[in-house]
């Protein structure tokens, strides 16, 4: 016997394994020549602080951990499953032989393998639809500023085109008419004083003219010479005091 002894061999051939929580932790173990009786174990730790995982002699039908290859002399791979973080540690496949006593002593064991947590990774899905919601509310952000910009510049629409006015004898004085409340015409005329004569008599000069740049109420059609088109506008002249 203790020369069959000789030639028995356990390899453990995984020094460090990672695995996702939830996944099947698998931990190899070959043995190969002859031993004496005695089963083969996988303890967690070393010392007095280890736990029995696996026991050839008693094994469990209900318990998370089972065989690779059922009934193999040589092959005692197991699998752990749903693997948990507390399942993180060194395991160790041992082989025992029993003495003359009837207790189990350690005959051979295994270098250990370190068993840690792996950190799922990434879905390339989950990547894209990460990059696409993040292009949404940056595009979403984009026009509602567009959109507060153009409410704090006075509202939406394109802007009236340069009209011509004329008032009282003064020269044709371009105004650009634009989509404001009424009573903004002073404005207007403020904003056009400087291309109105320089020189005037002192009568025109005691005279104030303005434009009320509204639209008039379309008029009956009556008899009109013509050639005669219809105004949109109202000149005015008013004494100054």
């Amino acid at each position: 016997d203790a020369q069959a002894s000789r030639g028995f061999t356990l390899q453990q051939p995984q020094p460090k394994v990672s695995v996702t929580v939830g996944e099947m932790l698998t931990l190899s173990c070959i043995t190969s020549g002859i031993a004496g009786p005695g089963p083969v174990m996988w303890l967690k730790g070393w010392g007095s602080g280890n736990k029995t995982v696996y026991d050839q002699s008693n094994e469990d039908p209900s318990s998370r951990v089972t065989r690779a290859v059922h009934g193999s002399d040589t092959d005692f791979t197991i699998h752990i499953r749903n693997f948990q973080p507390d399942d993180v540690g060194t395991y160790y496949c041992v082989k025992f032989v029993k003495e003359t006593t009837g207790e189990d002593k350690v005959f051979r064991r295994g270098s250990g393998t370190e068993v840690s947590v792996q950190e799922a990774a990434l879905v390339p899905g989950m990547v894209a639809a990460a990059v696409v919601l993040c292009f949404l509310l940056l595009l979403g952000l984009f026009v509602a500023l567009c959109m507060y910009r153009r409410k704090r510049q006075g509202g939406v629409g394109s802007p009236c085109p340069a009209r011509t006015v004329a008032m009282g004898s003064f020269s044709s004085v371009p105004l650009q008419c634009c989509a404001r409340s009424p009573g903004t015409f002073s404005e207007v005329l403020d904003a056009e004083s400087s291309h109105l004569p320089s020189q005037q008599s002192s009568k025109e000069e005691n005279n104030i003219h303005y434009a009320d740049l509204q639209l008039l109420p379309s008029a009956p059609r009556r008899g009109r010479s013509p050639g005669t088109a219809p105004t949109e506008y109202a000149s005015l002249r008013v004494a100054a005091k």
